[in-house]
């Protein structure tokens, strides 16, 4: 273990600091605290017309700016990530730009490349063009172009001071132009990112009105004194917020930051795990979907509970409570978030529990407000079917948390040292594991045989 865990008795230092989630959620704060005292901003400076909160689309991706600027500045200016060493940056190199140039064309080359060839998934995709989708693509085309452009200026700028400028875009790139030997393993590398950023990117920015519109338009007043309203509303405030910050987690991958895909998961385990949790798989598979549907028959806990204020409140608290660790989970990595990469290691916040708060929480959260054991039918075998396919579920989200370690085990020496500390001090991890292993040694009772 590393000096400072072995004095701390904790264990090693977080790549993300915990300011950095808080100051993107205070900005997020601050931008729905704007939108929803918008008409009385309104009227006091005598805009015309009708006065009325912000919660449409373009106010959802605001929400954005809000969100990543003071996170972009903490990490610049208090973690001062631009000057570790894992950034590839040296910025006493300055380069002239003559040095750099060829490099940078097979790089920039690369990435035009890229995103071409994600439009081309975009457009070929059918789902990509129904319901909430369309706002992502809406929104992808209008960024398209200031991306090409911005990209020459951004690429050549940080050649100057990358310490190994021909990185994994630049492989890509060398293999299209045929000019210079290439990389076979550094050109999969590559599109494993790029894969993961526009599968992913595209769903988050398609979730994001939805859940906005729904924190801004709550009719707080209307609501006191009801348990079941009020519990909504604040798992939907807990929900925008993971949503929020795990959008910029999967655009915001810059070098100056740290926050750059070291790697994709290179397992295909890994991918079939998140990717069937995920549109469109997600819609024929999991929850109502045909193969793995735990919600046939059911009412939730809301109805279960209903004449009965004490439990409505309680159960409004554990849910609630359950899905504040699961955001929490996410506003602790920061501008560091998204499924299936390496980008350093995050051992803070939820995460000295156990090394899976988010799908612990989200699936205890699943149990207890579908109850898929109780049906409104009362039939058996849906009770049953119910139960059986939420636990498979769950085995999926035990799978994609395996294949997740395997991957960061493989990728750096100080995850493999928290691992081995949650193993050995996680309040939940080391309890897990301690069961565990007490299962597995449990002894075998031989049983004799009749003699014929």
């Amino acid at each position: 273990m590393t000096k400072q865990s072995q004095v701390q008795g904790g264990p090693p230092p977080s790549d993300v600091s915990a300011g950095v989630g808080l100051a993107g959620l205070l900005g997020l704060f601050a931008w729905i605290l704007f939108c929803r005292t918008f008409p009385m901003i309104s009227q006091w400076l005598g805009f015309d017309g009708p006065h009325q909160v912000l919660s449409g689309p373009h106010a959802a991706l605001t929400a954005m700016l809000f969100t990543s600027v003071p996170m972009i500045v903490w990490s610049l200016l208090v973690d001062k990530t631009h000057r570790r060493a894992s950034t590839g940056i040296d910025w006493g190199l300055k380069r002239p730009v003559a040095d750099i140039l060829d490099i940078s064309i097979v790089k920039i080359a690369g990435l035009w490349a890229t995103w071409a060839g994600l439009a081309a998934l975009y457009a070929l995709c059918r789902w990509y063009w129904n319901g909430s989708y369309l706002f992502a693509m809406d929104v992808l085309k209008t960024a398209a172009i200031p991306l090409f452009v911005l990209s020459v200026p951004y690429v050549i700028w940080l050649d100057r001071f990358m310490v190994e400028p021909r990185d994994h875009a630049w492989h890509f790139g060398a293999m299209l132009i045929g000019r210079e030997p290439y990389d076979a393993y550094e050109v999969k590398k590559h599109w494993r990112a790029w894969i993961i950023k526009g599968f992913f990117g595209a769903f988050m920015i398609s979730i994001l009105p939805g859940g906005f519109q729904q924190v801004v338009e709550a009719d707080l007043p209307a609501m006191m004194g009801d348990p079941v309203q009020i519990g909504m509303v604040l798992i939907a405030l807990l929900f925008l917020i993971d949503v929020q910050i795990g959008t910029v987690g999967y655009l915001v991958t810059l070098r100056p930051l740290d926050s750059h895909i070291r790697s994709g998961n290179p397992f295909v385990a890994g991918w079939l795990a998140a990717l069937i949790c995920y549109p469109p798989f997600v819609w024929g598979v999991i929850g109502n979907g045909d193969v793995l549907s735990y919600e046939h028959n059911v009412a939730g806990w809301s109805h279960w509970f209903g004449g009965h204020p004490v439990l409505l409140w309680a159960w409004a608290g554990l849910l609630v409570f359950l899905t504040a660790i699961y955001a929490w989970a996410t506003v602790a990595f920061g501008i560091r978030f998204s499924n299936l990469t390496y980008r350093g290691v995050l051992t803070n916040g939820p995460y000295r529990f156990t090394r899976h708060p988010a799908y612990l929480s989200k699936n205890l959260f699943w149990w207890c407000s579908v109850m898929p054991f109780l049906v409104t039918n009362g039939s058996m075998t849906d009770a049953v079917r119910n139960t059986f396919f939420l636990l498979c579920v769950n085995a999926i989200y035990f799978w994609r948390a395996k294949t997740e370690e395997a991957h960061l085990l493989g990728e750096d020496a100080k995850y493999r040292e928290y691992h081995t500390w949650m193993e050995q001090h996680g309040t939940i991890t080391a309890r897990i594991g301690k069961l565990t292993r007490a299962i597995r040694r449990r002894p075998v009772v031989a049983v004799a045989e009749p003699a014929e």
